[in-house]
C-alpha cells in the first residue's frame, strides 16, 4: 500500500510540495523524471553523468554551512594543531550527511512538508521547536557574517588602493559595505521566488560562491606547496583520525573544544529545515531519491570538506607554531580570517594571494551564507502562518535577517552577549531535531512502503544514531565548558 493511501485513511491532510516554485514548467520536470527513469539500473558512470546535470540542492547545502563559523574554526584548527585535524570536518558532515540523506528520503517518497509532518506524526512541539529554532539561530548567526565580510572587503580595498581609514572614516567604510552586501543578497535571494526557474538561477549562483571559495583557497596551499612549506606526506597524516593529547589541562581542553566545535558546527539546525524545503521547490519526487543522496554527497560532503581541509592546509602550513599566533591562543582571543591573512603573507604566501585571493574566498563563503539564511528564514515564517511561501510574505520574510548589518559596527560588542547563548540553543535543539528525523524515518504510518527495511534500516539507524550521540555528546560538553562558566561571568558582571 502507498503511503499516501495511509494518510487518507487516517484523514489526515499533511501539506504537500511547494507548487508556486514548482509547478511552472511541468513539461521540464517530467523530461527530468524521464532522463532519471532511463539511466536507472545503468552503469555508475553513465547515472553520475545525468545526475551531475541535475544536481542543486546539496550545493546550497554547503553554500550554507561554509561561513563564518566554519572558516574560524577550520583557520583555528589549522593554527592550533597543524594538519592533526584534517580528518575531523569531513567526517562530521558525513555524519550530518547521513542525517540529511534520511530527511532527503522522507521528503521524496511522500511529498509533504517535514513541518506538517513532524506535527502531525511526533508532536507539534517538536516542529514549532524545530522551526523556531532555525529562525533564531539563522538571525542571531547572520551577523557575524556581515562583520567577517565587511572586514574582509575592507583588507582588500586596503591591499589594492592604499586606503586606510580609522576612527568614524572607517565606521562609515564598514557601514556602506554592509549595505551593498545586503543589497546582492537581497537581489540573489529574491530570484529564489521566481517559480522553477529562478530556484535554478539562484542555485547556479550559489555553485558559483562554492567553486570561488574552493579555487581562492587552493591556489594559497598551491602557492605554499611550490614554495615548499607544506610536504604531501604529512598533509596525509592529517586525514587519519586521532585526536592530540596533552599533559597541559589547559591545552587539552582547547583541543577537545577543537573536536566538539567541529561536530557540533558542520550541520546547524537551521540546515535541518531548510534542506528538504530546497528539495521540494524543485518539484523532486520518488524519482529523485537516488539523485537526492548523489547530489548530498557531490554537492555538499566533498565541497565542504575539501574547502574546510584547504583552510587547515593553509593555517597548518603557515601559522602552526609561530609565536603570534601561540599568543592569540594563550590569552584566548579569536584568530581573526584578516590577521591570518596577514600572517600567511609574512610566511611568504604570494602577497595578493595570501590578501586578495584568500579574503575572495572567505567573503564568497560568507556571502553564500547570508542568502541562505534569508532564505531559512523566508521558509520558517511561512511554515508557521501557514502562508504558502513565494509572494510577497516569503520576500519579506526573507528579509527578517536584513537588520543583521549592522553587524559591521557593533558585533564586537554584541558577542559577548548573544553568541554563546545562541550557540547553546543551537547545540542543544539540533539532536532534539535529530531525534525527530530518525522517528519519522522509522514511522510505518508516515512512509508506509517506503520505509527502510531489513539490512537497509539497520545500517542507516546505525548511521542516524551516531548522529544523534555525537550532537549531543558535543551540546552536553559545549553547555558544561561553556555555557555553565558565562553565566557565572554574566552573573559577576550584572552584580559589578
Amino acid at each position: 500500500m502507498e503511503a499516501h493511501k495511509y494518510k487518507e485513511m487516517e484523514g489526515i491532510d499533511l501539506a504537500k510540495g511547494l507548487p508556486i516554485f514548482s509547478s511552472a514548467n511541468p513539461e521540464a520536470l517530467e523530461k527530468e523524471k524521464e532522463r532519471l527513469r532511463a539511466v536507472k539500473g545503468k552503469g555508475f558512470l553513465s547515472r553520475w553523468k545525468v545526475y551531475f546535470s541535475m544536481t542543486g540542492p546539496g550545493w546550497l547545502q554547503s553554500a550554507m554551512t561554509l561561513g563564518a563559523g566554519s572558516s574560524a574554526a577550520s583557520l583555528f584548527a589549522g593554527a592550533f594543531l597543524g594538519y592533526k585535524l584534517l580528518w575531523i570536518q569531513p567526517l562530521a558532515m558525513f555524519l550530518g550527511v547521513i542525517m540529511l540523506s534520511a530527511i532527503a528520503h522522507q521528503t521524496l517518497s511522500t511529498g509533504s512538508r517535514p513541518f506538517d509532518a513532524m506535527k502531525h506524526y511526533i508532536h507539534p512541539a517538536f516542529a514549532w521547536t524545530w522551526a523556531l529554532a532555525a529562525l533564531i539561530t539563522t538571525v542571531v548567526w547572520h551577523i557575524p557574517q556581515y562583520a567577517l565580510a565587511a572586514g574582509m572587503t575592507e583588507d582588500i580595498i586596503k591591499v589594492l588602493t592604499g586606503f586606510n581609514p580609522s576612527g568614524r572614516q572607517e565606521q562609515i567604510v564598514l557601514l556602506f559595505i554592509g549595505v551593498v552586501i545586503l543589497l546582492l543578497s537581497i537581489m540573489i535571494t529574491w530570484s529564489y521566488g521566481h517559480q522553477r526557474t529562478g530556484v535554478r538561477i539562484y542555485e547556479k549562483f550559489l555553485k558559483g560562491f562554492v567553486w570561488m571559495v574552493i579555487a581562492a583557497f587552493a591556489l594559497v596551499v598551491l602557492d605554499g606547496f611550490l614554495k615548499g612549506k607544506i610536504q604531501i606526506h604529512e598533509v596525509l597524516k592529517g586525514f587519519v583520525p586521532s585526536v592530540p593529547r596533552s599533559d597541559d589541562p589547559a591545552v587539552q581542553k582547547k583541543i577537545t573544544s577543537v573536536v566538539m566545535g567541529a561536530f557540533s558546527g558542520a550541520i546547524g539546525v537551521n540546515m535541518t529545515f531548510l534542506f528538504p524545503y530546497t528539495l521540494l521547490a524543485r518539484g523532486w519526487g520518488k524519482e529523485h531519491r537516488q539523485l537526492g543522496k548523489f547530489d548530498l554527497f557531490t554537492g555538499m560532503l566533498f565541497p565542504y570538506s575539501i574547502a574546510t581541509s584547504l583552510i587547515v592546509i593553509a593555517a597548518g602550513a603557515a601559522l602552526y607554531n609561530t609565536p603570534q599566533v601561540n599568543q592569540i591562543i594563550t590569552e584566548g582571543r579569536q584568530l581573526t580570517p584578516v590577521f591570518a591573512a596577514t600572517m600567511l603573507e609574512e610566511a611568504g604566501i604570494n602577497h595578493y594571494i595570501a590578501r586578495i585571493v584568500f579574503g575572495l574566498g572567505i567573503v564568497g563563503m560568507v556571502m553564500s551564507t547570508i542568502s541562505m539564511q534569508m532564505l531559512v528564514a523566508g521558509f520558517a515564517v511561512c511554515e508557521m502562518l501557514k502562508v504558502e511561501p513565494g509572494g510577497w510574505t516569503y520576500r519579506l520574510s526573507c528579509l527578517i535577517p536584513a537588520p543583521a548589518f549592522l553587524g559591521v559596527l557593533f558585533w564586537q560588542k554584541m558577542s559577548y552577549w548573544i553568541a554563546i547563548p545562541t550557540a547553546a540553543i543551537c547545540g542543544v535543539l539540533l539532536p532534539i531535531a535529530y531525534v525527530g528525523f530518525f522517528l519519522l524515518n522509522n514511522n510505518k504510518r508516515y512512509l508506509g512502503e517506503d520505509k527502510p527495511k531489513g539490512l537497509k534500516a539497520m545500517i542507516w539507524n546505525i548511521g542516524m544514531l551516531t548522529a544523534i550521540a555525537v550532537s549531543s555528546i558535543a551540546a552536553i560538553y559545549y553547555v558544561v565548558s561553556v555555557v555553565i562558566p558565562y553565566c557565572s561571568k554574566l552573573t559577576n558582571v550584572l552584580k559589578g
